[in-house]
């Protein structure tokens, strides 16, 4: 099973300041069977809540709260879960990310 979050990738979450759209999305999770793609830049001091944009597929990507737990616990087809884009690097901040995708109805990150 992926580790979902590193280390060096969880020290970089708690280091953002909150609620701040200047910070850079240090973590991409994506359903590698379907839609749903979350680009993190916060972690809350429980170790499971994770801000960022959120893109359920739906053609409305916002900015929002998800549970890491949540999102380990998905069971998806095939026996696959939710992943962590390894060669992620983030090129924005937050903002510039969700103004992309809501001119474009979703993530473009790769």
């Amino acid at each position: 099973v992926m580790q979902l979050i590193t280390k060096e990738i969880l020290g970089k979450l708690k280091s953002n300041p909150r609620d701040n759209a200047d910070n850079k999305p240090w973590l991409k999770l994506f359903n590698p069977a379907g839609s749903g793609t979350w680009l993190i830049s916060e972690i809350e001091n429980d170790g499971d809540t994770l801000f960022g944009l959120c893109d359920l597929g739906h053609g409305y990507p916002e900015l929002g709260y998800v549970s890491l737990n949540e999102l380990k616990s998905l069971k998806l087809p095939f026996g696959m879960s939710i992943e962590r884009d390894m060669y992620f690097e983030p090129s924005k901040t937050l903002a510039g990310y969700t103004d992309d995708a809501k001119l474009a109805g979703h993530i473009n990150a790769s």
